[in-house]
C-alpha cells in the first residue's frame, strides 16, 4: 500500500507540474509538506564532453538556460502569446516550433498531427501559419481515470485550442481539426499521412518507459517521407539505473534513449542525441514545491532530479 501511494503521489505531482503553465501553480502546493533546503543537482547522466545543446540547431537534448538566452527563444514566446521565462514547460513549446521550423515544416501546405494536445497553444501557431493541424488527445473518460480533468490538462473539444486568440477563429475552423484518440493505439490510417507529428508532457503518461518508447517509434510510422517528429518528456537527471516506471508518470533515463536510437536506425530512421545538461546557474539549481512560475528548469521528484527532453526524429 505504501509503494502504491507513492506512485500515485509522483503522478499528481507530474500531472500538476504540466499544468503549472496554464496556472495551475496553487494546485502543487497542495501535495507537498514545507519545502527542504535547496541544493545543487546530481547530474550523473551528463555528458561534458558534448557541446552545449543550442536551440538555434536541435537536436535530441535536453532544456538548459542558454538555450532560453538565444534571441529566437523570445520569438516564439511571443507566437504563443507568453513572455519569455526561465520554465521548462515553456522551453518545451519553444523547441517544438524551432525544431519544425528548422525542417520548414511551419509553413503553408504542411500538415502535422499533435498527440496529448490538453489544452496547449500550438495547434492555434501552426494554423495561423497555414499549416493543417490533425489534434488529438485521450476521452473524457480516460481523461478523468489518470486526473487529467482535475489538473485543468485535458481537452473535450478543439475550441480550447484556440483560446488565446493566436489565430483568426474561422481560419484555425478550417484548418484544424480534432479527434479523441489513444496514444497507445495510434489508428493505423494515419501512417504516412503527415509532414509532422509532435507532443508536448505527454508520453511518459502512457503507463511505463516501454510503452512510451513504442509510442515514439509508432508515431514516426505516421510521417511521409522526409517528415520530422518532435516530442517532449520527463528526463531523469540524477540516474542512469534507478528511476520511475510502470506507472502513470514515469521519468525516462539516458539508457532508455539510448536504446530508442539504436531501435530507430536499425530502421533507417535519423536521430541524434546530445546530453549535456547545461552548466549555468539555472541548470544547476533544483526547484522543489512550492515550485516557481520562473526558474524552474530542474526540479526533485522524490530522490530524483529532472528536467524535460526534447526527441527529434527524421524519416528519410
Amino acid at each position: 500500500m505504501e509503494a502504491a501511494a507513492r506512485l500515485e503521489r509522483i503522478a499528481g505531482i507530474d500531472g500538476l507540474i504540466c499544468g503549472l503553465t496554464f496556472g495551475k501553480a496553487d494546485m502543487i502546493s497542495k501535495l507537498f509538506k514545507k519545502p527542504q533546503a535547496k541544493t545543487p543537482p546530481s547530474l550523473a547522466v551528463s555528458d561534458v564532453s558534448a557541446p552545449e545543446p543550442s536551440l538555434w540547431e536541435p537536436v535530441s537534448q535536453a532544456c538548459t538556460q542558454a538555450q532560453m538566452e538565444e534571441p529566437h527563444y523570445s520569438h516564439w514566446c511571443s507566437l504563443i502569446r507568453e513572455a519569455p521565462r526561465m520554465h521548462r514547460k515553456q522551453w518545451e513549446f519553444a523547441y517544438i516550433l524551432q525544431a519544425l521550423h528548422m525542417h520548414d515544416m511551419v509553413e503553408e501546405g504542411r500538415r502535422g498531427l499533435g498527440f496529448g494536445v490538453g489544452r496547449e497553444p500550438l495547434a492555434a501557431v501552426f494554423a495561423n501559419r497555414d499549416v493543417e493541424i490533425l489534434a488529438t488527445d485521450m476521452t473524457a473518460e480516460a481523461a478523468a481515470g489518470a486526473g487529467w480533468i482535475a489538473t485543468n490538462q485535458h481537452i473535450d473539444s478543439k475550441l480550447l485550442l484556440n483560446e488565446r486568440g493566436i489565430c483568426d477563429q474561422e481560419k484555425f475552423d478550417r484548418l484544424v481539426d480534432f479527434r479523441f484518440m489513444d496514444m497507445n493505439k495510434i489508428d493505423r490510417s494515419l501512417h504516412g499521412q503527415f509532414d509532422f507529428t509532435w507532443s508536448a508532457c505527454a508520453f511518459e503518461h502512457l503507463g511505463s518507459i516501454a510503452q512510451g518508447l513504442e509510442f515514439v517509434a509508432n508515431s514516426v510510422k505516421c510521417l511521409k517521407p522526409g517528415g520530422i517528429a518532435v516530442h517532449t518528456t520527463e528526463f531523469n537527471c540524477s540516474s542512469n539505473d534507478d528511476t520511475v516506471d510502470n506507472n502513470p508518470t514515469v521519468l525516462f533515463r539516458k539508457r532508455d534513449f539510448e536504446q530508442l536510437e539504436q531501435r530507430l536506425r536499425k530502421k533507417g530512421w535519423e536521430i541524434e542525441f546530445n546530453f549535456n545538461l547545461g552548466d549555468k546557474p539555472l541548470d544547476l539549481y533544483v526547484d522543489v514545491a512550492p515550485f516557481k512560475d520562473n526558474q524552474h528548469l530542474k526540479l526533485q521528484i522524490e530522490e530524483y532530479t529532472v528536467t524535460s527532453f526534447g526527441i527529434l526524429v527524421r524519416r528519410p
